[in-house]
């Protein structure tokens, strides 16, 4: 029996290059797991094992590994940076308790982090926060610090202070035992001293302390009384503040260091044992029925409760397909059936495996608080509950953002077919924001995805994992139609030539909406002119037209109908009438209510030297960008801006261009805005002239 209090289900979360994978395999080397250390940049980190990312240097998919540190499990998730693979963040963030937010000593609180923190927040995790490469050029601790409180709007504890800066960063000075950590530069993280603060430090050390101890004290009213008489609290009872304060996401632990240059570390793994919490200090998942409504009760984190388990991630590897399950709840066993109250079925528990990125070990169990995967589930997806088929419940899913981006592709021969089918299969499965589509008219195989690095990267998992060859065609912006005038209007649906006819009758206005509301049906009928029971088949009728609209054949948003009057025919009428009757006036009403096209718009944050500024802003207003902010910062300059997904296409190769190949940009879905009439014209001709062809 495992004791839960030594428990950490932590991931590390940060920007793209701020060092989340290196300082996971430091992490990996100082706990024994690994005895040589790979780098990022040589393709050899233990955690970035697909071959995509160990060319491309990023981290693509979340890894999952164990460790042990001072006789505590850690199970840690590293997960990737870059904004196109979010959605594993934020499925990692959903099962784990705490995180270590890495953060980039000169480059500091950066686009991606700020997405990453906002579902961290979401997520109630809690966390500590590691300011990393501190070696680099341009680093500043005590900036970071600032923007953590600005850009994040978060409250930093420094934990440390840095020793000497840039080259000259030889260790740390930690706050509460009031000594400095030195490390030597043979590189070994072992190598290090622990000796009085440097004389030009133990000013900055005390004013530091007393402004740490200030914010921790008023965790306990006794402590804040003592504290307040003029006695300090002993070390002890510090950490016993700062552990309440960190569970209840009060103020963030920080520390510093450079991960490359193995120093800083070690004081990291020692906060997640002091700070963070163990599964049975984080609140307890509620549990919802099967249309997502609160119960009110909870997976309380207890081995000798019925079993709740979520699957928050699906990986197809050699050897089959790996559930990756968090048991909130209960015990998990070889050989047991489990119900998956999403499909309604059961099924068996073949094999239970802890996983090291990509090798594993078997168990026979596994307990509440445990991340472990499971081989041969059948029909499990993401976010589905697992628990005990005599005591059902469902806990609290996952939602997943709609993708914003399409590429046709279609096999290169009938072999290539066959094996596209089911590669592509396995690929939706492993990831919620991919979707596949059927393009009925043409018979392409439409890739939707977060963006064109995460559809690059699909396509080249179909290729290398999977052998499949395919023709690759333009990405295709996922536009959307609405109407920009209210219309009056009713339709008369008749077919009544002997026998059992049809008839249904409706007046109804149809008005724009809110940007963002999707589709609104009331009715304001009165008097019974249509009977209450054919209200639902109106609207069914109009909803069904929804995802044809007429300029282009996009999906129409935002939009109202109210149906206000209209007549039916004791005989003849059904539901079914009413509803053949929607349809054709939604054909005959939409044209005249001056429909649009609608494009997706992104919020996109560039990072440019500073003197490269005049020519990023100049190719965003080409691109038909809206420029929001400019913060120059040490390094550079950031903007913000809102730009149209169509104009994005190609972009990293232009701002590389421009910027000797140090500019970087992450860009999410922001609103959708309406079209400019000479590109709407456009996409229209281009949409009819595909339709020709087919």
């Amino acid at each position: 029996m495992t004791d839960l209090a030594h428990y950490r289900n932590i991931g590390i979360f940060a920007h793209v290059d701020a060092g989340k994978t290196t300082t996971t395999e430091r992490i990996l080397k100082l706990t024994g797991k690994i005895h040589k250390i790979g780098e990022v940049h040589d393709g050899a980190a233990t955690t970035d094992f697909m071959e995509q990312e160990q060319e491309r240097g990023i981290t693509i998919q979340s890894a999952a590994t164990t460790c042990f540190w001072k006789d505590y499990r850690f199970n840690i998730i590293d997960t990737p940076g870059h904004v196109d693979f979010t959605i594993e963040v934020y499925r990692s963030l959903k099962v784990l308790d705490g995180g270590i937010g890495v953060f980039c000593g000169s480059g500091g609180v950066e686009p991606q982090s700020e997405t990453n923190w906002r579902y961290a927040n979401d997520s109630e995790v809690s966390r500590v926060i590691y300011i990393n490469k501190l070696d680099r050029i341009g680093a500043d601790f005590y900036r970071v610090v600032k923007q953590v409180e600005e850009v994040l709007g978060a409250v930093p504890l420094v934990m440390t202070l840095p020793i000497g800066t840039e080259d000259q960063f030889s260790g740390v000075v930690d706050l509460l035992t009031q000594k400095a950590w030195i490390w030597d530069d043979s590189g070994d993280p072992m190598n290090y001293e622990i000796k009085d603060i440097p004389e030009d430090m133990i000013a900055d050390a005390k004013t530091w302390r007393e402004k740490m101890i200030d914010q921790v004290a008023d965790q306990f009213d006794d402590v804040m009384e003592k504290y307040l008489d003029g006695e300090e609290p002993d070390i002890d009872t510090i950490k016993r503040c700062i552990r309440k304060g960190t569970i209840n996401l009060d103020f963030f632990p920080t520390y510093c260091g450079s991960s490359f240059k193995n120093k800083g570390v070690q004081l990291v793994l020692d906060a997640v044992i002091d700070y963070l919490p163990c599964p049975t200090e984080v609140k307890p998942q509620p549990e919802v029925d099967l249309e997502g409504n609160p119960t009110g009760t909870f997976a309380i984190v207890d081995e000798n409760k019925p079993l709740r388990a979520l699957a928050f991630k699906i990986m197809d590897d050699r050897f089959g397909a790996l559930t990756f399950l968090r048991i909130y709840s209960g015990k998990l066993e070889k050989g047991s059936s489990v119900l998956n109250t999403f499909t309604g079925k059961t099924e068996r528990i073949g094999r239970i495996v802890e996983m090291h990125a990509d090798t594993r070990n078997e168990l026979d169990s596994a307990q509440a608080g445990d991340i472990v995967a499971v081989l041969g589930m059948k029909n499990v997806q993401t976010g589905h509950t697992l628990c005990d088929p005599k005591f059902p419940a469902t806990l609290e899913p996952m939602v997943f953002p709609d993708p914003v981006i399409s590429l046709a592709i279609s096999p290169k021969d009938k072999a290539a077919s066959e094996k596209m089918g089911i590669a592509l299969g396995k690929m939706i499965q492993e990831d919620p924001s991919f979707h596949v589509e059927t393009d009925e008219d043409s018979g392409e195989t439409i890739l939707k995805g977060m963006g064109e690095l995460h559809l690059d990267i699909k396509v080249d998992i179909l290729r290398r994992t999977h052998g499949v060859d395919v023709i690759v065609g333009k990405p295709q912006v996922a536009y959307r139609e609405t109407i920009t005038k209210s219309v009056e209007d009713e339709y008369t649906h008749k077919k009544q030539s002997g026998g059992s006819g049809q008839y249904g009758k409706i007046n109804y206005i149809i008005e724009p909406g809110e940007p963002g509301t999707g589709f609104v049906f009331e009715s304001a009928v009165t008097g019974g002119n249509v009977p209450r029971e054919y209200w639902p088949a109106v609207e069914k009728g109009f909803k069904s037209m929804l995802d044809k609209g007429v300029l282009a054949g996009f999906p129409c948003l935002d939009f109202k109908v109210i149906l206000t009057d209209g007549a039916f025919h004791a005989v003849d009428s059904s539901a079914i009438a009413f509803e053949i009757a929607a349809k054709a006036a939604f054909r005959q009403s939409i044209p005249k209510a001056g429909p649009q096209l609608i494009e997706p718009i992104m919020k996109v944050d560039t990072f440019t030297p500073s003197d490269h500024v005049g020519d990023v802003i100049g190719d965003l207003n080409r691109r038909r960008g809206m420029i929001k902010s400019q913060d120059a910062g040490a390094t550079g300059v950031r903007i913000k801006s809102d730009v149209p997904l169509s104009e994005m296409f190609g972009y990293i190769g232009d701002l590389r261009t421009m910027t000797s190949g140090r500019g970087q940009f992450s860009m999410e879905f922001s609103h959708y805005l309406p079209c400019p009439k000479n590109v709407s014209e456009e996409v229209i001709k281009e949409v009819n002239e595909r339709n020709k062809k087919k």
